[in-house]
């Protein structure tokens, strides 16, 4: 706890930064929510406190599944794959864009209690807002048709958007502030890209040979797994939901 509010003040502005982010990409996620009810004539809340609880379940869930990242034979090694975004579509299909982004949130949160940050935040920073780009348009595309062609379209625009804004962020954002906040030359980061493939030459090349496959590994390993535990799970969210809503009525 103390590791974790130690890193929080040494990296106060880029924090303060993140959570402006955050708060932007929520606001997107409402617009887009209250879009998709409008148009299906639907009056369900965003929020509700058993939406609240499954996203706080899925986020500890996602958060646990971030510390386990493995490598990949293509990528340096500060680049690794993990499972974090499956748990953050589940919950984004079964509540909406909203859950999705608060759940892409709230696993950082927690993953940083269990592991504090390596990279002055700019890790989970990318981490985010990749995830978030592949969530997003997920989430939206299926909730203004719930159906498993919308699913699997989703699916893949998400799969497609993580990979392209993944690939570009990196190359114009995140790998320069890395080098600047670490004091590494940006060639040496390049470097270490092209001991892996010859053709890496530069931060495009880099970018393109080890950040854009890991993207669409990821995107596709997650979006195959949402569809493979997605439809067992779907009736225990549903049966969840609904009766929460009759004791709503209810009352």
């Amino acid at each position: 706890m103390n590791q974790f509010i130690t890193n929080i003040m040494e990296n106060l502005t880029f924090v303060l930064e993140f959570i402006a982010l955050v708060a932007v990409l929520v606001i997107v996620a409402v617009i887009a929510e209250k879009l998709i009810a409008k148009k299906n004539h639907s009056s369900e809340k965003i929020l509700t406190t058993r939406k609240t609880a499954m996203i706080g379940m899925f986020s500890a869930i996602a958060g646990v599944l971030m510390t386990i990242e493995l490598p990949v034979p293509f990528a340096p090694p500060f680049y690794g794959i993990d499972a974090s975004e499956l748990p953050v579509l589940l919950c984004g299909f079964a509540f909406g864009p909203v859950a999705g982004v608060l759940t892409e949130f709230l696993k950082i949160v927690i993953k940083l209690f269990f592991k504090p940050t390596s990279t002055a935040f700019v890790g989970e920073l990318a981490n985010f807002c990749v995830g978030c780009s592949m969530i997003l348009p997920a989430t939206i595309l299926y909730h203004i048709k719930k159906k498993k062609s919308m699913a699997l379209l989703g699916s893949a625009v998400g799969t497609i958007t993580m990979t392209v804004f993944g690939t570009l962020f990196n190359a114009v954002y995140l790998l320069p502030t890395f080098a600047v906040m670490f004091g590494m030359p940006l060639e040496a980061i390049i470097g270490m890209g092209t001991e892996l493939n010859a053709h890496v030459t530069n931060v495009f090349t880099f970018v393109a040979f080890c950040v854009a496959p890991l993207n669409l590994l990821k995107g596709a390993g997650t979006s195959v797994l949402t569809f493979v535990l997605y439809k067992p799970l779907s009736p225990i969210l549903k049966a969840s939901y609904e009766n929460a809503v009759k004791k709503t009525k209810q009352a």
